[in-house]
């Protein structure tokens, strides 16, 4: 349960000193030189880990991405006057809640405007892999191709496989709901059951055993958060499980799958393909899924909408609006997480 303190801002005489991390839509970051004494990163290079601890030390607000490792070492050293960690994204998994909890720094982060978004790209890998989609553009790209044929480019339907999803929260269920439409049997796990409503306007049905569901599914997609309980959950084990000629789609952290496992997977040919959006180091992505010609390598693209990204910037000014006002931010983590 966290501190009291954390849960009630306190009003911030004169204009809160706040840094962002990466560069952001021009009208959000336009916004933020009205509203706050703002450093902002114009030419959107990543931080170092010293850039970052100089930041901390020295402002109110420090406004970060995923891209950016707060850990409990970088919070212990900050400055007193930060109070307020504004996160711009709704994934808080690279932010150590309990450390910022202990120095009685608040959290917030965006939540639900990516949600469309992510799902959108997820869908184009559940279509695109069974369908062959990159290798095909790499066909037509090459010159190699010869024309129609009946046995050319064979790929797999998807209207009746089953669709497993873990995790499903607002993303999965979003990923659900456009799938219900392609005819796909949808399956999903998670850590509390969906409320029986929710599973029938979803035309989906609960697993309660993951490797059940690994096991089931055609094609599996995944949508939960990198946490001590998921990273590496898809492990050797797991992929082993799969059907012959599944296939994998990632949109959400890197770290939830055995990289060294799925390529394995991929070049026995145990696995069709794989859709992937994210990667355990990015922007380092491993040339033997950039060679396989049926891995669709995305460059984190899951929420790259320009709408999302403004929606999102937004989210983040109300959010320190809120605090420098002396009131609770609408989108506060730290008690939930903590």
């Amino acid at each position: 349960m966290s501190d009291p303190e954390n849960t009630t801002a306190r009003r911030i005489e004169g204009t809160p000193k706040v840094v962002v991390t990466r560069h952001l839509m021009p009208s959000v970051e336009a916004r933020m030189r009205e509203l706050y004494d703002a450093t902002l990163n114009p030419d959107d290079h990543p931080m170092s880990r010293e850039q970052l601890a100089a930041a901390m030390a020295d402002c109110d607000v420090l406004v970060p991405t995923v891209t950016d490792r707060i850990d409990a070492d970088l919070i212990a050293g900050a400055g007193e006057r930060l109070k307020l960690i504004a996160n711009f994204g709704a994934g808080t998994d690279h932010i150590d809640l309990a450390a910022a909890a202990k120095r009685k720094i608040m959290v917030t982060n965006t939540p639900s405007v990516f949600t469309d978004d992510t799902a959108d790209i997820a869908m184009l890998g559940i279509i695109g892999v069974p369908r062959r989609i990159r290798e095909g553009v790499e066909l037509v790209r090459s010159g190699k191709w010869t024309g129609w044929a009946p046995s050319g480019m064979l790929g797999r339907k998807i209207g009746g496989k089953v669709l497993g999803i873990v995790g499903m929260g607002r993303i999965g269920q979003a990923v659900a709901h456009r799938a219900k439409a392609f005819g796909l049997d949808i399956a999903y796990h998670n850590r509390k059951r969906l409320p029986e409503a929710v599973e029938r306007m979803l035309g989906a049905r609960f697993v309660g055993d993951l490797d059940t569901l690994v096991a089931e599914a055609d094609i599996l997609s995944l949508h939960c958060p990198a946490t001590q309980d998921t990273i590496g959950m898809l492990d050797a084990r797991r992929i082993g499980l799969m059907k012959p000629g599944a296939s994998l789609i990632n949109t959400a952290r890197g770290e939830l799958v055995d990289q060294e496992a799925l390529i394995s997977a991929l070049e026995q040919g145990h696995l069709a393909g794989a859709g992937l959006d994210v990667y355990p180091d990015e922007p380092n992505v491993d040339k033997r899924l950039i060679r396989h010609p049926n891995v669709m390598t995305l460059p984190h693209i899951g929420s790259a909408t320009a709408e999302g990204r403004e929606a999102s910037g937004e989210k983040v000014i109300a959010n320190i609006r809120f605090w420098a006002d002396g009131h609770r931010p609408p989108d506060q983590v730290l008690d939930a997480l903590v």
